[in-house]
């Protein structure tokens, strides 16, 4: 990165919009992908299964390291992840969130937030709009969501990192340099 000037901020905040921007020209023409809706990362999905949907055969996985833009993409999205990106660009991330919280509605009768996952090109049998959704949630995809909401309200844990000895004697161990360093 730093040969392209860039930092970790920095490289955070392209691969946000590449996200997006993956979800906008949908290569693989998934249902319900677009500029609210993107966000694919490793997570579960409604597979394995290989299955005719609209005439097309479509192959869906179940837990994989999905990912833009050279795959495996499956149609599968992960909000999570998208929460994750909030301080690198919240002027996309925070209107994909209103789309899931408002038209997919991934956190109705859910008191620990996001459904882990959905897929609109998967048919559910319950005839959702929004395809398969996932039935769970996992601690370990909400933990991010948290600690990001907080970063970008007060930055709290990114100031708590910049002030621990230990994390910055190991990053600069690493070979880490400029930024906050």
């Amino acid at each position: 990165m730093r040969d392209k000037g860039m930092d970790y901020f920095e490289n955070s905040r392209r691969a946000t919009y590449v996200q997006q921007q993956y979800a906008i020209h949908n290569p693989l023409n998934f249902k319900g992908y677009g500029e609210f809706c993107w966000g694919i990362t490793a997570s579960e999905g409604p597979g394995p299964v290989t299955i005719k949907v609209d005439g097309k055969e479509r192959q869906f996985f179940g837990y994989l390291a999905r990912g833009v833009p050279y795959g495996p993409d499956d149609g599968t999205i992960a909000p999570w992840a998208v929460v994750a990106s909030l301080p690198f660009a919240p002027e996309i991330v925070l209107p994909t969130m209103d789309y899931f919280i408002e038209q997919v509605k991934l956190k109705s009768h859910n008191t620990y937030g996001f459904k882990a996952t959905f897929n609109a090109t998967h048919p559910d049998r319950s005839n959702n709009p929004f395809g398969w959704v996932s039935p769970w949630q996992y601690g370990l995809q909400q933990g991010p969501i948290t600690l990001m909401v907080e970063n970008y309200r007060s930055g709290l844990l990114w100031r708590l990192m910049r002030n621990c000895p230990y994390i910055v004697s190991g990053l600069r161990r690493a070979g880490f340099t400029g930024g906050w360093l």
